[in-house]
């Protein structure tokens, strides 16, 4: 089964990781600090648990690796990603700013959640562009702590994704164009009508929100290292890129805990929407254009986050890209499970970071290059499961229930 993933097509960029502790400079940026203060209001959210992280020991030996750990977070909140964690926690810090100005107040979660603050919050009309999974979890962080919410969606996002997201009672404006069209038009229109953007890509003049988005995001990461069973830390970590937020919170996490310890940082693409790889050749954040029509429908961004970029120049240690048809072959290869892992229902997205490192350890002088073999510990994030239904169905030849025998 690894075979075909043998016979696609890999690229490989080599990046420029800074060794030693995890830099000053980036910790306005993200923090331990800042992580602490996350978990503390993200742990008292109705529904709150640490996802499962999951052993694909089968799949590892298969590979000639030591070990491959998979954070699936398919349960994340009952909205499908670990993208729960990030908009809903920027879009409370937004409204706890905002009663902080209006009123003279520090809210928590638990005032929001108690409807102390209704009357200011049902004022505030929160706003940005999505692939899906974002903009799902900025409109349930709206309903949860009562604001409004309209989510801008570009041309090819499913019907799926964009009935998933009104489910949370935002409404969805489907506009021409891709990601990035998208992401000018939620900001034009939030100019417009006084609405406040929470967007999970960072550019000039707009980093505090994304910053904000990052820093949810390292929950998860911090429950992964309580949750890792190996006696040493891993030596790898593959995974997927987008506009770089979710890379950069992992990457500034684990350094921050582990420092030199932290492990070899590989970022996987998909090579129809490969910013941060073009941008790691270069030296400096490009751009890419085009359709970005890749199948990998969370990663179709063509322009990096720059606050997320600072933190991936100086961690990342690799880039890697990989065809659609690598993340297929592995969303089936979780699911068949046939070297006797649990099966898994993961998203086109979530499998980036796995397809990477099996075409990758499956072809000797790759594998030597980024220092793989059977001592490898591997740390991957699952980042959605199932969250195009119909899609996903399609993919795999059945539903994600029946996969999991209905558990998530």
């Amino acid at each position: 089964m690894l075979g075909e993933l043998a016979s696609l097509p890999l690229a490989h960029c080599a990046g420029r990781p800074q060794a030693g502790a995890y830099p000053e400079r980036l910790k306005p940026i993200l923090s331990l600090a800042a992580h602490e203060e996350a978990m503390t209001e993200i742990a008292q959210w109705p529904g709150y648990a640490p996802t499962p992280l999951v052993s694909l020991a089968g799949i590892a030996r298969a590979a000639g690796l030591g070990a491959i750990h998979y954070k699936h977070e398919a349960g994340r909140f009952g909205l499908g990603s670990f993208k729960a964690l990030g908009g809903a926690y920027a879009v409370l810090r937004l409204l706890k700013k905002e009663i902080l100005s209006r009123t003279g107040q520090v809210a928590s979660s638990r005032d929001l959640l108690d409807g102390k603050f209704r009357d200011v919050v049902a004022d505030i009309t929160v706003t940005c562009a999505t692939d899906g999974n974002h903009g799902r979890s900025v409109a349930w962080g709206a309903q949860v702590f009562g604001c409004k919410c309209v989510i801008y969606i570009h041309s090819t996002v499913s019907e799926g994704r964009r009935a998933a997201i009104a489910r949370y009672g935002a409404e969805v404006v489907r506009t021409a164009g891709n990601y990035d069209d998208a992401v000018r038009a939620a900001d034009a229109a939030a100019r417009e009508h006084g609405r406040f953007v929470v967007s999970d890509t960072s550019y000039p003049g707009y980093t505090d929100v994304p910053r904000d988005v990052m820093q949810g995001y390292s929950v998860m990461v911090e429950e992964a290292l309580r949750q890792w069973p190996e006696a040493a830390p891993p030596t790898h970590v593959f995974i997927q890129g987008g506009v770089g937020g979710l890379a950069a919170a992992v990457c500034a996490q684990l350094w921050e805990r582990l420092g030199d310890q932290r492990g070899r940082f590989v970022v996987v693409e998909p090579d129809k929407a490969a910013c941060l790889f073009e941008s790691a050749a270069a030296g400096t954040p490009v751009a890419v254009h085009g359709e970005l029509d890749t199948l990998m429908a969370g990663l179709a961004c063509g322009e990096v986050s720059l606050i997320a970029w600072d933190v991936l120049a100086a961690g990342a240690a690799d880039f890697l890209t990989v065809p659609d048809a690598a993340a297929v072959a592995c969303m089936r290869l979780l699911a068949d499970a046939p070297f006797g892992d649990q099966p898994l229902a993961a998203g086109e997205s979530a499998v980036a970071g796995l397809a990477g490192l099996l075409m990758a350890a499956v072809r000797p002088q790759m594998a030597a290059a980024l220092g793989l073999g059977p001592d490898s510990r591997v740390l991957l994030i699952g980042s959605e499961g199932a969250t195009d239904p119909e899609l996903y169905a399609q993919l795999v030849g059945r539903s994600a229930e029946a996969v999991e025998g209905g558990m998530g």
